[in-house]
Order: C-alpha cells, then sequence, then structure tokens
C-alpha cells in the first residue's frame, strides 16, 4: 500500500467525523463509486490520463455524480484524489478508510473458519466468543474449510485461534512424539 493511502483514509474520515456523517451511506457511496470505476475501463483510462488536465477530470466527476448523488463530502474526496493525481489508488484509500472507521468504532476484523456450514445461532455465538477474545466488537467473514474437520479457526488481526479437530490432532501428535 502506498504511503499516501492512509493519509487520505484518516483526513477523509476526518471530516465524516467532524460533520456527523452518517457512516453507512458514506460507506454505500465510496461502494457505489468503486464499483463504477472498477466496472469501466474507460472512466479508468480517461480519470488516470496525464494528459488531460485536472479541472477536465473533474468535470466528468460532476456528470457521473449526476447519477451516483455522492455527497458534498464524498465528490470532494474523489475530486482531491484527482487533482492530485492520487485516483488510481481510490479503491485502496476507501479500503484504509472503512479499516480506520472499524478501528475508531472499536470493531476488529475476523475471519473463522469451520468444517461446515452454521446456523445463524452457531455464527451468533462464535461472534460472541470471537468479540470476548478480541475484547471488543467483532466483524466477521466466515469460510468453509473441510480439511480442519471440526471445530473452528478463528482469526482475529495476526492472532489464531486454532479450536479445529485438525490442531487438536497436530497438538496431541506433537505431544506424543516429545515424550
Amino acid at each position: 500500500m502506498a504511503a499516501y493511502v492512509a493519509r487520505y483514509a484518516h483526513a477523509f474520515l476526518d471530516v465524516v467525523t467532524s460533520a456527523k456523517l452518517d457512516t453507512a451511506a458514506v460507506d454505500r457511496q465510496l461502494g457505489d463509486f468503486v464499483a463504477t470505476w472498477e466496472g469501466s475501463a474507460e472512466l479508468q483510462a480517461f480519470l488516470t490520463n496525464p494528459a488531460v488536465a485536472a479541472p477536465q477530470k473533474v468535470a466528468i466527476l460532476d456528470k457521473l455524480n449526476e447519477k451516483l448523488a455522492l455527497q458534498k463530502e464524498v465528490r470532494n474526496l474523489i475530486a482531491v484524489l484527482i487533482d492530485n493525481d492520487r485516483i488510481s489508488g481510490v479503491k485502496d484509500v476507501v479500503a484504509a478508510y472503512r479499516q480506520a472507521l472499524q478501528a475508531r468504532m472499536g470493531i476488529q476484523q475476523a475471519e473463522i473458519v469451520t468444517a461446515r456450514e452454521l446456523n445463524a445461532a452457531e455464527k451468533e455465538s462464535l461472534l460472541a466468543g470471537a468479540g470476548k477474545l478480541a475484547g471488543g466488537k467483532v466483524e466477521a467473514s466466515f469460510r468453509l474449510d473441510s480439511n480442519i474437520l471440526g471445530g473452528a479457526v478463528v482469526r482475529i488481526g495476526s492472532t489464531v485461534y486454532d479450536g479445529s479437530v485438525r490442531g487438536r490432532l497436530q497438538r496431541l501428535r506433537e505431544t506424543l512424539v516429545a515424550d
């Protein structure tokens, strides 16, 4: 990740916080722009073309904004990225903003791997347990991996909690071999 990404993300988060904007609406609008950006090679080529002046690029952004109806602050973030020739990193800036917002809200990301599909009650139970391990709120993504045989593996940041059958068997094997 480029060094400028975090600066733009944190500055934008400060704007969103000080203006008391609806973070869910801002997130949707950022997602809409990123989806438009990723879905249009022509838009990417135009906005990253060094031969096109920044005011022309911002004019196109404003035309696009007629359809997207971005809040002033979201539109301004994109315009600043264009003006400073950083628009190619818009996806990274949005991801860093989301990460910074979650950190400010005390939410940590987790990945929960299970051997089978879980029902809603089981997911809630695992989320509650992961929240206790993290010492706060957790937003988790769930993934299936039949290789773990059973149980679950929870990754919060760089810490891995292995409660899988495969992990238990591995630890048992290591104990038996060590004696």
